[in-house]
């Protein structure tokens, strides 16, 4: 997912960066002493306020219960963890100015985030620059890991890079071979928000729907923050398309579907995962009903191995939708404790420690919440698997698990 460059400040959080400590610097031992250990930070970047807030305060809450954890557990002893999350408020030029500000903190030896695509191609360098690894649980652009001539000649730009989400290239095929061949659907609406993933996504999207031999009703684009959709609800009644695809957030297409049924055009929007969240049908009540989206993995809650995980999200107050990335944050979390484990040792950290962690986070391998976690030679997750939910009874329900190869 995402990129975003409107934002409309909300009370949410506090806006600015936000330090959450997971426990104190001292580790108090059984004999009543107490001995100092070495902190180190893992950084967050993500919306905190404003649009897209509720799945970045996912990815912010994913990160906090994986520290908590590792602190908990004495994972790399003679270290104490510590979340520094920052709020890009979905704008590229903050996330590079949080890149700035996290490599510029010697503590911080690991950052998890960005929720937007187009924010990450303003973070990367920056992160490469100093070494130092980033993590995205949300990311899908497949540009970021196989460069901007993905589709004829692969090369990762940068190697310091990761993402635990599978990219668009496979969620925009997934999508239109389900709404070809299982809805049946043949004439769609194709609509974007002239973003890196919305747009994108949707590109994907129309090509694999006319593969499989669908046609293109109308296509048309909409700006980020727009809220009166009154002219393009117009052109989709008078397209005669039995689906309308949406590639973007659900900032713009929670209203959109509201207004393409009020304005009588009963007819289901599809979208990515930008759409996946339960913000999405709180907002377009029940002419969400029947609308549907792609997700990466599978859902979080059907998961026997993340059952510990919601239940501490759940108990802790933390704010946020966990179900999209939450498990993803976590996981992606964890491969940077496990790597920082693998080069801290006492909690001495070596010279040329981020260089060394980013060469441990290459080798990564374990069965995370959400699924394995392993990474291929471009950073890109092993872990292929997506899922289609559909609004059923006013709920985001699962219809159909798999990968999908093109």
């Amino acid at each position: 997912m995402r990129q975003r460059s409107l934002v409309i400040l909300t009370s949410v959080l506090t806006t600015g960066a936000l330090t959450l400590t997971a426990c104190g610097s001292r580790d108090d031992s059984g004999d009543g002493k107490s001995s100092k250990k070495t902190e180190i930070i893992i950084g967050v970047d993500a919306p905190l306020t404003g649009q897209n807030s509720a799945t970045g305060l996912g990815i912010q809450g994913g990160v906090q219960i994986a520290v908590d954890d590792a602190n908990k557990n004495n994972t790399v002893p003679g270290v104490t963890f510590k979340v520094q999350a920052l709020d890009d408020k979905a704008i590229p030029a903050s996330g590079q100015q949080n890149a700035t500000q996290l490599v510029q903190n010697d503590k911080v030896l690991g950052v998890v985030g960005p929720l937007n695509s187009g924010v990450a191609t303003q973070m990367q360098q920056v992160f490469a620059t100093a070494n130092l690894v980033e993590i995205s649980p949300s990311n899908t652009a497949p540009e970021l890991t196989q460069g901007k001539n993905w589709q004829t000649s692969k090369s990762r730009p940068f190697k310091t890079y990761f993402r635990t989400a599978t990219t668009d290239a496979l969620q925009g095929g997934f999508a239109a071979d389900y709404a070809y061949n299982t809805l049946k659907k043949r004439k769609v609406f194709v609509v974007d928000d002239k973003q890196t993933y919305g747009a994108g996504l949707a590109k994907l999207f129309k090509a694999g729907f006319t593969k499989s031999g669908g046609k293109v009703a109308g296509q048309d684009h909409v700006n980020t923050g727009d809220t009166d959709f009154s002219a393009l609800v117009t052109k989709i009644k008078n397209s005669k398309a039995d689906l309308v695809y949406y590639g973007g957030q659900y900032d713009e297409s929670e209203k959109l579907t509201k207004q393409l049924k009020d304005g009588g055009a009963k007819i289901p929007v599809f979208g990515g995962d930008g759409m996946f969240t339960p913000t999405y049908i709180e907002t377009a009540g029940k002419t969400s009903e029947g609308d549907l989206v792609t997700s990466v993995g599978q859902p979080v809650d059907s998961l026997p191995s993340a059952a510990e995980f919601i239940k501490k999200y759940k108990a802790s107050g933390l704010k946020g939708d966990y179900g999209t990335y939450g498990g993803y944050s976590y996981d992606a979390a964890t491969a940077i404790i496990k790597a920082i484990g693998n080069v801290v040792k006492d909690g001495k950290i070596p010279d040329g420690a981020r260089a060394k962690i980013v060469d441990e986070v290459q080798k990564t391998k374990f069965d995370g919440i959400a699924g394995p976690v392993s990474f291929d030679e471009y950073g890109d997750t092993t872990n292929k698997q997506l899922t289609v939910y559909q609004v059923v009874d006013g709920k985001w329900k699962a219809v159909k698990s798999g990968t999908f190869n093109g």
